[in-house]
C-alpha cells in the first residue's frame, strides 16, 4: 500500500456517486430488461470513466466506487452491506425489514445483544425528527425485507467478485495506474442479520468470517488493496438498548475483531486497510461511542491502515485522541477530512488544517487524507466531486506547510 515521504496523499472511503446511466442500468437488470452482456459492458465503461475522474480530481489512491454493488436510486445508504446478501449461500428472505430485525436472531447468547435498527437509541431519542420528512435527517424505514440465515453459510459470489476485479483492473490499466483498492464487508457487519441455523452468535460470526474470506483473498490475489468495511465496530454501540457499560461493549466488540483477524489470517497485512464509522445516515448521532473509548480496539485490527470519520461535527474534535496514541511505525491513518454528512463543501484551508493536526500527532508520512465515509448515495454527485477536489487542494496546502 503506497505511502509518501514528501507529500500528503489522498484517497476516498469507497462508495462514489453512480451516474444516472448506471442507476438505470441496475434498475433495468433487476427488472429483466437487459441481458448480462449489456449490463457488464455498461458497468465496465462507468468504472473506467470513474477511475479517470478520480485522478482528474486529484485522488491518488483510487477505488472502483463500489460500482459493482447495485444501486437503483441516487440515495442509498446500504449497498456496501446488502450486496453480500447475493454473495452468501444459506440465506433466505424473512418477513421483517431492516428496522424490525433483531440482528443475530434469538440464539444470541452474549451479555450484550443488538436491538433492531428501528430501536436504536438515537432514533428513540429523536423519534419526532426521524419521523418528520422535512427535518433534514435520514427518515427511511427501509421496506426491503432482510435475509435470515437458515442453512450453512457458503460464499457463492465468485462470478460477481471476479467481474468486479476484472473491470477495475481494466480501468486502472486504461488510466495508467497500478494500485487501487476495493471494499468488502467485514464479519461483524455481515453478521447483523437474523440467525436461525447456528447455535450461537459466535458460531454464526465465524461462519461469516470464513465465507467472506474467499472475497478478501480474491481481491488480494488479484494484486489489489483490500478495504474492510466495518461500521459495526463503532455503530453497534447505538444499537444496544439500554446502553451497556463501555467495558461490556468492548468485550463484545473484541470478539468481532478476533473474528476479523481470523478471516484475514495469513493474508498480507500491508495490502489491507480498515474503514470504521459510526453509521453514514444523516442524523443527530448523539449516542455515538467516543473514539477515545474505541481507539485501542481499532488498533488491535491487524491491518496496515485505518480509515475513520474525523470531518463531521460529531467527531472532528477527536483528532486530539491521537495526541495520546502511539501509532506503530508500520501503520497509516486515513482520517476523513471532508464529510458525507453536510452539503457544505469544505474549504481547502480547513481541509489543510485538519490534515496538519493529524500529521503533527502521528507523523506526516503516516497520514493519507480521505473522506469520512463513501460519498455515493449520501450527497448529490455534483457536491461529492466538489468535495473530492477540495480534499486534493487541501492536501496540497498541507504539503506546503508540512514540507516547507
Amino acid at each position: 500500500m503506497r505511502s509518501s515521504t514528501d507529500r500528503i496523499l489522498t484517497t476516498q472511503a469507497g462508495s462514489l456517486p453512480r451516474p444516472d446511466e448506471l442507476i438505470e442500468l441496475n434498475r433495468s437488470r433487476a427488472e429483466g430488461g437487459i441481458d448480462e452482456q449489456q449490463y457488464h459492458s455498461g458497468v465496465n465503461q462507468a468504472v473506467t470513466e470513474l477511475v479517470g475522474r478520480q485522478r482528474g480530481a486529484g485522488i491518488d489512491l483510487v477505488g472502483d466506487g463500489e460500482f459493482g454493488k447495485s444501486v437503483s436510486q441516487r440515495v442509498d445508504y446500504g449497498a456496501w452491506w446488502s450486496y453480500s446478501f447475493q454473495r452468501l449461500g444459506g440465506l433466505e428472505l424473512a418477513d421483517s425489514s431492516l428496522f424490525e430485525t433483531s440482528h443475530g436472531g434469538r440464539r444470541a447468547t452474549e451479555e450484550v445483544a443488538l436491538t433492531s435498527f428501528g430501536n436504536r437509541r438515537d432514533r428513540v431519542r429523536f423519534a419526532e425528527a426521524y419521523a418528520d420528512p422535512t427535518a433534514g435527517v435520514e427518515v427511511s424505514t427501509s421496506p426491503m425485507n432482510f435475509p435470515v440465515c437458515r442453512g450453512p453459510l457458503t460464499y457463492v459470489g465468485h462470478e460477481a467478485i471476479n467481474a468486479d476485479i476484472a473491470r477495475f483492473k481494466r480501468a486502472l490499466r486504461a488510466n495508467g495506474l497500478e494500485e487501487g483498492f476495493m471494499t468488502a464487508i467485514a464479519p461483524a457487519s455481515c453478521s447483523r442479520i437474523g440467525n436461525e441455523y447456528y447455535d450461537s452468535q459466535e458460531e454464526f460470526l465465524y461462519a461469516c468470517a470464513e465465507a467472506m474470506r474467499e472475497e478478501y483473498k480474491a481481491i488480494i490475489d488479484a494484486g489489489l488493496i483490500l478495504q474492510l468495511d466495518d461500521p459495526a465496530i463503532a455503530e453497534n454501540w447505538d444499537q444496544v438498548n439500554p446502553e451497556p457499560s463501555v467495558a461490556d461493549y468492548k468485550r463484545f466488540t473484541m470478539r468481532r475483531v478476533e473474528a476479523l483477524n481470523h478471516a484475514i489470517r495469513d493474508l498480507p497485512k500491508d495490502r489491507i486497510r480498515f474503514h470504521l464509522c459510526w453509521g453514514s445516515w444523516h442524523g443527530p448521532h448523539t449516542t455515538d461511542l467516543p473514539m477515545r473509548d474505541l481507539v485501542d480496539v481499532l488498533l488491535s485490527i491487524d491491518v496496515r491502515a485505518y480509515s475513520f470519520e474525523a470531518g463531521n461535527v460529531r467527531h472532528e474534535h477527536e483528532w486530539k485522541v491521537w495526541q495520546d496514541v502511539t501509532l506503530p511505525d508500520d501503520k497509516l491513518i486515513l482520517p476523513g477530512v471532508v464529510s458525507h454528512a453536510t452539503n457544505v463543501v469544505e474549504h481547502p484551508e480547513l481541509v489543510a488544517d485538519r490534515i496538519v493536526r493529524f500529521a503533527e500527532c502521528v507523523g506526516r508520512e503516516r497520514v493519507v487524507a480521505s473522506t469520512d465515509c463513501g460519498l455515493g448515495g449520501r450527497v448529490h454527485p455534483q457536491l461529492a466531486w466538489a468535495k473530492l477536489e477540495s480534499l486534493a487542494q487541501g492536501a496540497e496546502l498541507a504539503t506546503e506547510r508540512l514540507w516547507p
